[in-house]
């Protein structure tokens, strides 16, 4: 999540109700403020897929290369250890995009969570809903309103969830 503050007077161009208020996490966008918070991978999918093209290339060579001093089993063990990691990296892959999003928009406050390619969208009235943590200061953040409710915060760091909490109910409080 980033961690830049920004005020609304600076990017929602004449947004009167909220001037001078000041977000940590959020990104202003009009008469929308967005939280997004994603899972964190030092490799893109595309350096993934680099990485295991060059170690099946290693690999097949390795194999080739004692195959042709006549151990023959080297090519078969070298096909499962490509199978195995090319399975693992497809797991991995799935999760690599997984993010939250939390929208305020008018009288909306959307969640929008996805984890492995699946997609979950929440709609709670802004004048009803709660925020807060689940358990404990470090622990999730829970959105809740008639009814309903959904964890938040996985993918900020647990220190950090309370302000994020915090913030979220400023925005709920003052704006609109």
């Amino acid at each position: 999540m980033r961690l830049c503050a920004r005020t609304c007077r600076e990017e929602a161009n004449g947004w009167g109700q909220v001037t001078g208020l000041t977000f940590r996490f959020a990104r202003v966008s009009g008469q929308r403020i967005d939280w997004r918070s994603a899972r964190s991978s030092p490799w893109s999918l595309s350096q993934l897929a680099c990485a295991y093209l060059a170690f099946c290339m290693f690999s097949l060579a390795a194999a080739s290369a004692l195959w042709v001093r006549g151990v023959h089993v080297a090519l078969s063990v070298a096909g499962c250890c490509v199978a195995a990691a090319g399975w693992a990296l497809v797991v991995f892959g799935r999760h690599a995009k997984d993010a939250e999003t939390i929208s305020l928009q008018g009288s909306c406050l959307v969640v929008e969570r996805e984890t492995a390619g699946r997609k979950e969208r929440s709609e709670f009235d802004r004048s009803r809903v709660h925020v807060e943590p689940k358990a404990c200061d470090r622990s999730l953040i829970m959105v809740s309103a008639q009814g309903r409710s959904v964890e938040v915060g996985r993918y900020v760091a647990p220190e950090l969830r309370q302000a994020l909490a915090s913030e979220i109910r400023m925005a709920l409080r003052e704006i609109g």
